[in-house]
């Protein structure tokens, strides 16, 4: 297990994957709480049998697996459904998460979530690396990716921390902004600070 825990947080849209990507590749260990919470909806899951029963067919595909689009409307529209489904699967990826965290056995463990800085799981970590972009690049990455209306992104970036609040709580800062050599360099860089710093924690 590793005991030396970086994590990595980022607004919607500003490329958290694109930067864990690179510290998979430099041979850490990920443990992603995006992908955390589609694991414990999957079918057949408990969990997904609890949303289908709350919110109705509506929210699950032909083929059994959560509609994700569907239900991020219905939640943000409605902050008790919103609080409903948070009551449900938090404590389920935070099992997970503890569970994944401890069977990592790199040198020091990146752990990526979006709501991080929202969530107090900064106790979790030794660093904590924002991925920064500006607001209006995190606005038209997202409706690209993504092909959502700029009202539902901007209702999603409203539930998250704001940027200054993110970058309050920083130990370490990557500018996501200048192409992917530079991001290559900031992330090798941060890796042997890691390495450095994992080396001599306790």
């Amino acid at each position: 297990m590793s005991s030396f825990i970086v994590g990595l947080t980022g607004g919607i849209g500003s490329g958290k994957t694109a930067v864990s990507d690179r510290f998979a590749k430099l041979g850490i260990g990920i443990v992603d709480a995006d992908v955390i919470s589609r694991e414990v909806v999957e079918p057949g899951t408990e969990a997904l049998a609890s949303i289908a029963a709350h919110f109705g067919k509506g929210v699950i595909q032909t083929d059994g697996q959560l509609d994700r689009a569907a239900l991020r409307q219905t939640i943000f529209a409605d902050t008790n459904a919103k609080a409903w489904l948070e009551s449900l699967l938090h404590p389920l990826i935070a099992k997970q998460t503890i569970d994944q965290l401890g069977a990592i056995q790199s040198t020091y463990a990146l752990y990526v979530s979006p709501l991080l800085v929202e969530a107090k799981q900064e106790a979790l970590c030794q660093r904590l690396v924002v991925v920064d972009v500006p607001e209006s690049l995190q606005l038209a990455r997202t409706i690209e990716r993504d092909n959502n209306e700029q009202a539902q992104v901007e209702r999603i970036m409203a539930s998250q921390a704001s940027r200054e609040t993110r970058l309050a709580a920083a130990t370490d800062v990557i500018d996501n902004t200048t192409g992917f050599a530079d991001l290559d360099l900031q992330v090798s860089r941060l890796h042997q600070q890691f390495l450095a710093l994992a080396g001599t924690y306790k």
